[in-house]
């Protein structure tokens, strides 16, 4: 090759279509030999022991110790190839880089430019030409076909003859230090000198030396053959040995200069980068191993603040810190031995926790329900309670309100031993050493105190109730807290999930757009970027002076032990008593265990108010074993009632659900005070009507003012008897709405009475269906006793009378109809008292007002039978002689007027009149019939003049009683029609 010292080693064509071929007087222009630079720095090159010629190359001895920036490299492609592997061995990987080493679509980087077959173009056309003249020189070149034939002949021969020498000597392990090896290349049997075989065996020797000498000779010849077969090729390596050297020589010049730029322009330029670098990561890594070594110290101290904020009965601080500083030991402390046992500690801490609140809210039970019972609902130690109720929710024990029941039941007794032991402790009469026990001292009470000591029970009580309803409000009121509190959680993380969404779309609008060398400000306006993308850059870059942090160090060094000692976000609420309490987000219970434990909660204040009811009851029980309760007048047990309605009303308006137990015992109560209540005034009916001797009796006054108010539409008893009352002399009538009543004594009683009915239903009014049904009773049986005293004449036996006059049968009939006209005021007093499905017991109302219209009916019938019987007594022995008028018609005449007298004060002129005229409608029927029997006809003769003489004396006095001088007698009916 023809070069030059000052030419480029490689050479030029100045044309494409040359092509270069070796120069036959190349070495000519050789410079002198030069050896090649030596790998040991401590030996001169073959240039003549120049000093400077030493150490100045590079060197592998030297080098091969110090680091370079050629040392930052790995083999991954062969790590990740490996061919001897079937399969990719996870383990090797999950190992070194983590669990989460896993096979992942490469993303293409945007620094990389797509490659197309556009970019080799300038490369083909370049190319093109030098491929054509490298064909065209491969189409000049002779043939070599005789050489290759001469060559492959001789190797056919070469091989024949060292197939000759034995394969152990063609091994690569070939060695004679092998005992197998020598014994098979020199057989020691072919060196024995036993027993006469010394010639044999020197002739064997001898052989076998000759044999390996004729191995050795083939291979030489081969080798000597191979040699002189490439001797071209040596010959022309060994005078290209001295130019290669010179480029050599060139190329470690030209390595050496550039490495002393590279070291200049490393010094220069990278080693003060590297430095600035590698101090920012060693202070990087110095604020990690000082954060971590005060985040241990921090949780160091876990212990002793969390017996320092149970001393003060912060148990949600405690459980909070016993959470953060277990999620630190799991997560930036695990694996330090000496926190080994920490966790272990802090469950046990923890589980001391559950107990100590359990016992502090049971204390807290205790003590807010056994303070004194004044007139005072404010909750007991508001933020203590909030406290424990957010520890208990914390810890899951979701039953604690079962504590808080516990604990109502035994302060329920309580109070009502307490008001018991207090009232008895101010009553002299009551010897308690004598009667030991409390419900024998409580018996041992009259009415009056007994009272006072159940009305204090039940304001005790209604106290009681209002502190339970206000703790229990308070509980729910942190449990819908954190109800709602879970509510915006979810709420918040779904606004996340959405705002992500949209963030990674934006994002990738934004690196699209930075690959493609725009900026942001370029493609959207100052109005156009979009806020997601506004707040991440924000919170990417807070400061023009905020430095970079790579990924490998610490990004908010200053913030690392605050943001470890509180991993859970946790958003400020205010309790209802005005607590600023932190709900933290590991508070993991489910909206149906919260809705679930509200409504117990809720029904833990039923249970109070059914407790109370209950002890309520109990109470009331024992004070009735001996009858007292039944031994109550009116006015007591209205009293006791109204008290005890009074009582079940506020215990509703304070829980919100009836409880029935006080008030089944109430109505029970009520019913024997109604049984007892209605046989005491049947039988006090019962002995007025046998000691009724049916005579009219005065009105005192305080009986008018009574029927007075009746009229007003006011039932209602009268007061006590005042001084201007006492003084009103009493009247013979009774004034009803104008019309004057003559009465009896038992009458004007049993208004009375039938008003104390009405008034008991209104006092109680649970007992308005059992009063009605007595009343109905007490109505009916007046009724038939009446019936049987007057017209059955029971009263001649009973009283002593010695008959039943018109009189008495008048009265009895005015009587029965002064109660037949009340009978539609209790109806609508009782009706507007009932519910409508109880309308249809009014009835008893309507068979009640018949059976007394129907007595009234037989009392007139009797009237007018007793002057039927005289008149058939009398004109049965009338004769129609002289004198006139006859005797017969003067004793008619005279018991009308007798008739008339009896009756015409008791009863109004228009039942006066009608009955009149039904006792002459039977006079003119005996009349008649006399008539026809005596043949006196109508015919105008002196018999016919008699007669009607006669019963123009009875008319004149008839019509001449007071009243009824209008009234039609129609006498012409006496006479028989004239067919």
């Amino acid at each position: 090759m023809a070069s030059s010292h000052s030419s480029s080693p490689v050479p030029q064509s100045n044309s494409s279509d040359a092509f270069f071929k070796k120069e036959m007087d190349a070495p000519k222009r050789f410079r002198s030999v030069q050896s090649l630079p030596d790998v040991c720095p401590k030996e001169p090159t073959g240039n003549g022991g120049d000093p400077n010629n030493l150490c100045d190359s590079p060197s592998l001895v030297v080098d091969q110790h110090r680091w370079t920036i050629y040392h930052s490299k790995v083999n991954l492609p062969a790590a990740l190839n490996d061919p001897r592997l079937a399969k990719r061995e996870s383990d090797f990987f999950t190992k070194t880089w983590g669990v989460d080493f896993v096979d992942t679509e490469v993303t293409p980087s945007f620094y990389l430019p797509q490659i197309t077959k556009e970019h080799f173009a300038l490369y083909q056309q370049e190319i093109s030409p030098r491929e054509k003249v490298h064909e065209r020189c491969k189409n000049i070149c002779t043939p070599k076909d005789t050489f290759e034939r001469t060559l492959l002949h001789t190797h056919d021969k070469s091989r024949t003859d060292l197939e000759q020498v034995p394969k152990i000597f063609m091994k690569p392990d070939f060695a004679l230090e092998d005992s197998l090896t020598f014994n098979a290349v020199l057989p020691w049997s072919h060196f024995s000198t036993a027993g006469g075989k010394g010639n044999r065996d020197a002739a064997s020797s001898r052989l076998l030396q000759e044999k390996l000498s004729h191995y050795l000779d083939i291979v030489e010849v081969n080798i000597a053959h191979q040699i002189s077969l490439r001797s071209e090729a040596f010959f022309h390596a060994m005078t290209s040995q001295h130019e290669l050297q010179d480029y050599l020589r060139k190329t470690s010049q030209a390595v050496k200069l550039l490495r002393e730029k590279i070291a200049k322009i490393d010094k220069v330029m990278c080693e003060g980068s590297l430095r600035v670098l590698r101090l920012s990561l060693t202070r990087n890594n110095c604020i990690k191993a000082y954060n971590k070594l005060k985040l241990m110290a921090t949780v160091h101290q876990t212990q002793p603040t969390v017996q320092l904020l149970l001393s003060t009965s912060e148990f949600v601080g405690a459980l909070d810190l016993i959470a953060t500083t277990q999620e630190v030991l799991q997560q930036e402390l695990q694996g330090i031995h000496s926190f080994r046992h920490l966790g272990s500690q802090l469950c046990e801490l923890e589980k001391l926790i559950d107990k100590m609140m359990i016992a502090e809210f049971s204390t807290y039970a205790r003590n807010d329900l056994n303070r004194p019972l004044e007139d005072d609902c404010q909750i007991l130690e508001e933020e203590r309670l909030v406290s424990l109720v957010f520890g208990l929710l914390k810890q899951r024990k979701l039953n604690f309100y079962e504590i808080y029941g516990d604990e109502m039941i035994v302060t329920a007794k309580n109070i009502i031993k307490q008001c018991v032991v207090n009232t008895v402790s101010q009553i002299e009469e009551i010897d308690t050493e004598v009667v030991v026990k409390l419900a024998d001292q409580m018996r041992m009470m009259n009415f009056p105190q007994w009272f006072d000591l159940l009305k204090n029970i039940f304001s005790k009580f209604s106290i009681f109730l209002k502190r339970i309803k206000a703790t229990l409000n308070t509980i729910r009121s942190v449990v819908f807290l954190v109800l709602d509190k879970n509510q915006k959680t979810r709420d918040l993380e779904d606004t996340l999930q959405k705002s992500s969404a949209k963030e990674s779309t934006v994002d990738t609008e934004v690196a699209y757009l930075t690959h493609e060398g725009m900026f942001i400000s370029d493609a959207f306006g100052d109005g156009d970027l979009p806020p997601i993308v506004a707040d991440t850059t924000s919170q990417r870059n807070p400061s023009p002076s905020s430095e970079p942090c790579s990924s490998d160090s610490v990004s908010e060094p200053e913030c690392t032990t605050d943001s470890s000692s509180s991993k859970e976000q946790t958003s400020s609420s205010i309790t209802p008593g005005g607590v600023e309490m932190m709900i933290g987000d590991d508070m993991k219970l489910t909206d149906l265990e919260l809705v679930r434990l509200a409504n117990n909660i809720q029904e833990l204040l039923y249970n109070a108010s059914d407790i109370c009811h209950d002890r309520s009851v109990k109470f009331l029980m024992a004070r009735a074993k001996d009858g007292f309760l039944e031994k109550l007048n009116s006015n007591e047990f209205v009293a006791l009632s109204r008290l005890m309605e009074d009582f079940i009303l506020d215990t509703e308006q304070i829980c919100g659900r009836k409880s029935m137990s006080l008030r089944g015992a109430l109505q029970s109560q009520a019913n024997r005070f109604v049984n007892r209540f209605h046989e005491e005034r049947k039988t006090k009916l019962s002995l007025l009507l046998d000691n009724e001797r049916w005579k009219q009796a005065e009105v005192p006054a305080e009986f008018q003012d009574l029927v007075d108010s009746l009229s007003d539409g006011r039932i209602s008893l009268p007061e006590k008897k005042s001084a201007a009352t006492e003084e009103r002399k009493p009247t013979e009538f009774l004034i009803v709405e104008g019309q004057k009543y003559a009465t009896v004594g038992t009458v004007l009683l049993l208004i009375r009475i039938i008003l104390e009915y009405c008034q008991c239903v209104d006092n109680i009014p649970s007992i308005a269906t059992d009063m009605l049904t007595r009343l109905s009773d007490l109505l009916k049986y007046f009724n038939s006793r009446s019936c049987q005293l007057v017209l059955g004449a029971g009263a001649l036996q009973v009283v002593g009378l010695k008959t039943i006059t018109t009189k008495n049968l008048a009265l009895s009939s005015r009587c029965l109809q002064l109660i037949v006209h009340y009978i539609p005021i209790i109806r609508a007093h009782f009706e507007a008292r009932l519910q409508p499905k109880q309308f249809s017991m009014l009835r008893h109302f309507d068979h009640i007002t018949k059976d007394y219209h129907d007595h009234v009916a037989e009392i007139s019938a009797k009237l007018v039978a007793i002057m039927d019987s005289l008149f058939d007594k009398l004109l049965s022995k009338y004769e129609v002689k002289a004198p006139v008028p006859s005797a017969c018609f003067r004793n008619i005449c005279k018991q009308m007027a007798k008739m008339h007298e009896a009756i015409y004060d008791l009863l109004p002129e228009e039942q006066t009149q009608m009955l009149f005229l039904r006792i002459n409608a039977s006079y003119k029927l005996h009349l008649k019939r006399q008539l026809a029997h005596l043949n006196v006809v109508n015919d105008g003769g002196p018999l016919t003049g008699l007669v009607t003489s006669d019963v123009a004396f009875y008319t004149g006095n008839l019509q001449a009683l007071k009243g009824l001088n209008n009234l039609d007698l129609n006498m012409a009916e006496i006479w028989e029609q004239k067919r």
